[in-house]
């Protein structure tokens, strides 16, 4: 299965490294994909890192040198048609029980039933056995905890 960071956290929440280029790189050079939180800026044209706002710039270059690692999480529909114009993968959601991404795979609300096709997404906010996760058919896992099923 795949691990993917929540916004490149791996050993639980860290709002000071979260959606920032430097820790997305740490992220992908210790094996992990990362969630990030994207915003597009149509004036500007400029992308924001930010899961309540925009806090953080990363250019349309870095975004590409890491898109094979990315699951983007567009915040806005600004955002969501710019990607609609790339190979990224990428999806949108609010509180929906599923959403599809970008690449053809199931995104799941936290708690909600899986299949070898699914993102099992936060499972710390349901008391997940780690130890049971590990050996999980699922798709992918995204956590803040991905160190946990290392």
């Amino acid at each position: 299965m795949k691990l993917i960071a929540h916004r490149g956290n791996i050993d639980g929440p860290n709002r000071n490294v979260e959606n920032t280029v430097g820790q997305i790189d740490k992220c992908i050079e210790n094996g992990y994909d990362v969630e990030i939180d994207l915003r597009y800026d149509v004036v500007s044209q400029t992308f924001w890192l930010g899961h309540n706002e925009p806090k953080n710039t990363i250019t349309f270059i870095e975004l590409a040198k890491m898109s094979q690692y990315l699951w983007i999480h567009c915040k806005d529909i600004a955002t969501l048609d710019f990607m609609t114009k790339t190979k990224f993968n990428y999806f949108w959601h609010q509180s929906d029980d599923y959403t599809m991404t970008s690449h053809g795979h199931i995104w799941s609300y936290p708690g909600k039933t899986y299949t070898s096709s699914t993102v099992i997404v936060m499972p710390e906010e349901c008391n997940i056995n780690w130890d049971i996760l590990k050996v999980t058919n699922c798709y992918a896992v995204c956590s803040d905890y991905v160190n946990n099923l290392k």
